[in-house]
């Protein structure tokens, strides 16, 4: 399992026009489920992102975590963070997940990270969205399960 994080002031998605998804400050986490995921990258890369410190304390420090500062998490699912650029000009998405079970380990994400009473709001799984956002720092972070972080 792969995830992009970027801490944010804010996020939103659209789909259609329409918002899906909105946060003020917390994590934009784009989400790319890998062929053979499991439960349990869904919990290693759902704990990693629910502990990271790195928001700044009053030292101006990454010390402090989502919930340590009231924050949400804005999680778009995003199969292409398995695109292979490594031959030829077009991505191959072998690597990743089918849909039915990609779906299923980021509905299991979601619930993990609320399950620590962190808020969450998405986008629309398989649909084609419009995320925009204003990243803070600029902090960006790449998590993936099979790499140990």
């Amino acid at each position: 399992m792969r995830a992009v994080i970027q801490r944010v002031t804010q996020a939103e998605v659209r789909v259609s026009g329409e918002i899906t998804g909105a946060i003020g400050r917390g994590f934009l986490v784009l989400l790319g489920v890998g062929s053979g995921d499991t439960r349990n990258d869904v919990m290693a890369i759902a704990q990693k992102v629910v502990g990271l410190r790195i928001f700044e304390d009053d030292a101006g420090k990454m010390n402090r975590a989502l919930a340590d500062v009231g924050g949400a998490v804005l999680a778009v699912s995003q199969f292409t963070l398995y695109g292979d650029c490594r031959k030829g000009r077009r991505p191959s998405f072998i690597d990743a997940a089918p849909p039915e079970l990609a779906r299923q380990l980021y509905e299991d994400f979601l619930g993990e990270v609320r399950s620590h009473g962190i808020p969450v709001a998405t986008g629309i799984f398989q649909a084609e969205m419009q995320v925009s956002l204003t990243n803070d720092g600029p902090v960006t972070l790449l998590l993936d399960s099979r790499k140990g972080f």
